[in-house]
């Protein structure tokens, strides 16, 4: 069975379906057990369309529904009109529509997966969101990119999915005085670490506070943790420690019911 977590406020919205999918309920094996959906993965690429079109069922709309985008840490929002093929796949790390049956969805292996929606106006969206492209704007694009399909902020209902927690994301000195140089109050993000020059980093943190910074009607976290929870996450940063060759990829998905 495909397992995912769901959000108390966007699962309270009418005519809005969202999940946040683990890495349970799959074919896929080895590394890649079991639900990788990672199209830039090593995983078998049967396998990888196998766990796509489970994941897609499990929204209630065909697998040629479900898009993804090819993510590249940028600050690009995509509007889905229509579905594209998985070999079209623009480079962008959020999408937003507002045509009913089509899931957008956002492959993360550690990076935060925020997903969006504005129930009344009938728009949602799903932003990737590691380090680089919170700090760069993605969160902000994807909400004008909303706003442009007739959202509204204080209406716009926001979920942080599971990512990596600051007690596993250690960094060194240039990450941390590339913040602090941007905005000193941006060292409330960091706490100390035993190697001289590093700290932890709290993403979730950060990314919550950039969502709230947007005033958005509610920002929610669903505060768990893809390095140390492994039974139920992919984690690139786990795998990079191992030694492993490569890592797969969970999705995160919204789509308006129709």
């Amino acid at each position: 069975m495909v397992l995912f977590l769901t959000d108390d406020r966007l699962t309270a919205l009418d005519g809005v379906r969202h999940g946040f999918f683990t890495r349970e309920g799959g074919v896929s094996t080895g590394i890649f057990s079991s639900l990788n959906c990672g199209l830039g993965s090593k995983d078998h690429p049967e396998h990888v369309r196998e766990n796509r079109t489970r994941v897609a069922g499990a929204l209630g709309v065909a697998p040629q529904s479900l898009v993804t985008a090819f993510q590249v840490h940028g600050t690009d929002t995509v509007r889905v009109d229509v579905a594209w093929p998985q070999d079209a796949r623009p480079k962008a790390d959020a999408l937003v529509t507002d045509r009913p049956g089509i899931a957008l969805a956002v492959g993360v292996a550690d990076c935060a997966p925020v997903l969006l929606a504005d129930a009344d106006a009938r728009v949602v969206g799903a932003a990737h969101a590691g380090w680089r492209g919170a700090f760069d704007g993605i969160l902000e694009s994807a909400v004008e990119a909303m706003e442009r399909l007739g959202a509204r902020r204080d209406r716009i209902v926001a979920a942080i999915g599971p990512t990596i927690s600051r007690n596993a994301y250690e960094v060194g000195t240039e990450f941390i005085e590339r913040f602090q140089t941007a905005d000193i109050a941006n060292r409330r993000f960091f706490y100390p670490a035993a190697k001289p020059g590093h700290a932890y980093f709290d993403l979730p943190a950060y990314v919550g506070a950039r969502l709230r910074r947007m005033k958005l009607a509610a920002v929610a976290n669903l505060d768990r943790c893809t390095y140390t929870d492994e039974d139920r996450f992919f984690s690139y940063r786990r795998s990079v420690h191992r030694g492993e060759a490569d890592y797969g990829r969970q999705l995160a998905a919204i789509v308006l019911v129709p």
